[in-house]
């Protein structure tokens, strides 16, 4: 449920980002509307499903991957 709460929160978040910046850009409330809708609805899509990826993937870590053993082939 958090997952989903969040990814809602983002999904606010960034229509409200997109219109600002597609309204200032064109100058047209259509096309920012437009454009605020399309782009955060496939992004929010997408950021819920990275979200889940990250989650799964309990061998990752940043600190791993910039030390030398990280770039070394093993098996």
């Amino acid at each position: 449920m958090r997952d989903l709460l969040k990814t809602l929160s983002f999904a606010a978040l960034h229509f409200c980002v997109g219109f600002v910046v597609a309204y200032c850009l064109t100058g047209s409330l259509g096309v920012a509307l437009g454009m605020a809708l399309i782009e955060p609805s496939i992004n929010t899509v997408v950021f819920y499903f990275h979200e889940l990826a990250w989650k799964q993937d309990k061998t990752f870590s940043f600190k791993g991957m910039f030390s030398l053993a990280g770039f070394a082939h093993s098996h």
